[in-house]
Parts: C-alpha cells; sequence; structure tokens
C-alpha cells in the first residue's frame, strides 16, 4: 500500500468534491450522518460505565458512513445497513482504534497537568458550566497549546486509520503508521483543506447573520435554518470530503 503525494490545490478542491457527491443523494446521507451524530449525542447522554463500551464502536461507524459514500459516489445504494456493515470489517482492530480514540486525549491532557498543576485537565473534565465558570480565570494558554501540540500528530495517525483497518485489512500499528505518514507526506493539502472548512463554515454564519440583521423580526427563525442547513448540508459534505481525501491519496485498486 503506497500514499501518494497530492498538491495544495486538491485539498481545496476535497471539499468541492464532497458537495458533489453530497449533491447526489441529499436525503439518504443527511440521514446517515443526522444518525452518526445522535448516536455520538446519546453516547454523551449516557452513565459513562455504559458509553464508554459503546463508543469503542464509533470508528466502525465512521467506515460505514465512509463506505454510504462511497457507494454514493459510485451510484450505489447506500443504507443504515451500510453504516452497521462497517463494524464488521477487520473489527479487532477498528474496536483498539476506538481505545486508542479515548485513551489518548486522556494521556495527553495528564500530561499537561505539569504545565499548570491541572487546571486544564478539571476545566475540560468538568460536570456542569459552575464548575467551568470557576476555572474560567485560571491561565491555562500554555497548556492548551502543549495539548493542540500534541493531538496534532494522535490527529494525523487517526484520519486514514479507520478505512485503513476495514478495507486494507491493516493491523492497528501499520494502520496508524500510513495514516500518520499519508497525511504528513500531504501536509500542504492538508492546509488547504483546513482554510477550505474554515471558509466554508464562516460563509454560512455571515450570511445568515447579515440575513438576521436586515430582519430582526425573523432572527430566531434564520438561527433555525442556519443550524439546519450545517447539520443536512454541510456536515454530509465534509464527512463526503474526509472520504474524497483517502480517494485521492490512496489507490482505489488496492482496496482488497
Amino acid at each position: 500500500m503506497r500514499a501518494q503525494t497530492v498538491s495544495a490545490a486538491d485539498g481545496w478542491r476535497w471539499l468541492a468534491a464532497g458537495f458533489a457527491i453530497f449533491q447526489r443523494n441529499p436525503p439518504v446521507l443527511s440521514f446517515l450522518v443526522m444518525i452518526y451524530w445522535l448516536i455520538m449525542a446519546l453516547l454523551r447522554a449516557l452513565p459513562p460505565i455504559i458509553a464508554l463500551p459503546l463508543s469503542l464502536a464509533m470508528p466502525g461507524l465512521l467506515v460505514g458512513l465512509m463506505q454510504a459514500v462511497r457507494n454514493i459516489e459510485r451510484g450505489q445504494a447506500a443504507s443504515v445497513q451500510t453504516l452497521v456493515d462497517g463494524l464488521r470489517e477487520n473489527t479487532r482492530t477498528l474496536i483498539l482504534l476506538g481505545v486508542l480514540q479515548l485513551v489518548t486525549p486522556l494521556v495527553i491532557l495528564g500530561l499537561s497537568t505539569v504545565i499548570d498543576g491541572g487546571t486544564l485537565l478539571q476545566y475540560m473534565m468538568a460536570a456542569n458550566r459552575a464548575e467551568r465558570a470557576a476555572l474560567e480565570d485560571a491561565d491555562f494558554t500554555l497548556s492548551a497549546l502543549f495539548v493542540l501540540f500534541m493531538l496534532a500528530p494522535a490527529l494525523m495517525a487517526w484520519w486514514f486509520a479507520p478505512v485503513l483497518a476495514a478495507w486494507h485489512r491493516q493491523p492497528l500499528g501499520k494502520a496508524l503508521f500510513f495514516s500518520f505518514v499519508a497525511c504528513w507526506l500531504n501536509w500542504r493539502a492538508f492546509l488547504a483543506y483546513g482554510a477550505a472548512l474554515l471558509v466554508a463554515g464562516l460563509v454560512p454564519v455571515m450570511l445568515f447573520g447579515l440575513l438576521a440583521s436586515l430582519l430582526p423580526g425573523a432572527a430566531s427563525v434564520i438561527q433555525s435554518l442556519l443550524i439546519v442547513f450545517m447539520v443536512l448540508v454541510m456536515a454530509p459534505a465534509i464527512f463526503a470530503s474526509f472520504y474524497v481525501s483517502y480517494r485521492d491519496i490512496f489507490a482505489i485498486s488496492e482496496i482488497v
């Protein structure tokens, strides 16, 4: 398996290609993305003793979502069953990825206690707004920068890992390694992709904000429309663009 190096311009194109895939079947892709987000929201609402084991399935569900995007791009059917089927591909490795996804941020936050004595960790683990408000005056800028610096390589290792594990049957170490290398080789494209995501996120907010200022009586309705647009249009297109980044960097012919 070999990762290709693409240009920075390709990073800009990923989001546009994601929108193009979304337009082929908006209802189905929006519905599947909503299910994915609802599952994540449900996990946050459940007691930790129940939510933690269930959250190990999230990498598999992400693979199922990527499979749905691939099916839609190829003109094939996609359904809730497609989402669930992602759990069946190299299940053991996907569960291990789920474990790492849970543990890695906690380890990094734990390391940040050396810098700020645990202030940032307490803020992130606060159970309610009152507990967070009590820590808002604390200065954890340096520890926050440390966490972001440490999370960047972790995100690079995890970006393609679920798909590499499921579609290429890669073991845990190789999936993480090839994902990291692929992101490292294509840092220019990912930088451009990040800029495209930022612009795509800001433009609707600005346009809907301008509309709300022109129609103050309908501000609440316009705000609701913005949320609907972000959930039903932007989120599915962004998920589709995740797949496009994989498709461009890893040759489709290599899929087992």
